[in-house]
């Protein structure tokens, strides 16, 4: 079976434990007005690849990885491919690798053939990072285009069938970035179980200028990066949402 893969890369330090090869796979519903990645988009696009042909590169770096180091994918959408990720996750545990899925958790449904498939992919997989865009769901759907309540549920069911997640939070000034929204952020991570880790990730402007070589129009064009002491407190609320 064939991926469409946007991008590779050897050496990642923060996707994951350790030292990841990172695999960015092409396709994203969601239209997130801070993504510094608009060119995974598109569905249509990318460079088609074998499950094993990707494994054989990223084995060329093993020794970087150390015990907990492996592979992560990430996109786009990781889940918008899910035959192509059963069968590369599937042939990676064989090979004895770590697999770790970035995703938004925007696909998930319960939707009896799609949540089979998921179950399956599951047993193959080590850990997610899932994002929280937005936990208010008018915000989410004006940030991202999309609806958060399926997300949650997602979230809720990783919980519950106990697999760990590490949760990754965009700070965006402005946007989510007020003690009202944390609070209920954390309150929220706090029905999880399986939470491991809460990454605080500020906002940045460093893939606005792939918004411009597409066309299309950037947003928050007047939104400058939170500065350290914004980080700080949304770290300290946010980590509340850790059962302990």
């Amino acid at each position: 079976m064939l991926g469409r893969i946007h991008s590779l890369e050897s050496f990642a330090s923060s996707d994951g434990p350790s030292v990841r090869y990172l695999i960015f796979l092409q396709g994203c519903r969601m239209r997130c007005r801070f993504c510094h990645n608009p060119d995974t988009w598109d569905p249509s696009k990318g460079t088609m690849m074998r499950a094993d042909e990707i494994l054989d590169q990223a084995e060329r770096y093993r020794s970087y990885w150390g015990k907990e180091g492996g592979i992560t994918v990430s996109g786009g959408e990781p889940l918008l491919q899910m035959e192509f990720l059963q069968e590369l996750f599937h042939k990676a545990k064989q090979r004895n690798i770590n697999t770790c899925i970035d995703t938004a958790l925007q696909p998930f449904t319960e939707e009896k053939t799609w949540l089979t498939d998921f179950q399956a992919l599951m047993e193959d997989t080590d850990l997610l990072l899932v994002d929280i865009k937005h936990i208010d769901p008018d915000r989410h759907q004006w940030l991202t285009g999309c609806s958060n309540a399926n997300i949650q549920a997602g979230m809720r069911y990783l919980s519950d069938i106990g697999k760990p997640i590490w949760i990754r939070h965009v700070l965006v000034p402005g946007v989510n970035d007020n003690e009202e929204y944390l609070e209920k952020t954390a309150q929220f991570i706090s029905t999880l179980t399986n939470v491991e880790r809460i990454d605080v990730l500020p906002y940045h402007t460093l893939g606005v200028y792939k918004w411009k070589e597409l066309g299309i129009p950037y947003t928050l064009g007047n939104v400058n990066p939170p500065d350290q002491e914004t980080i700080r407190k949304a770290e300290e609320i946010l980590q509340k949402g850790i059962r302990k």
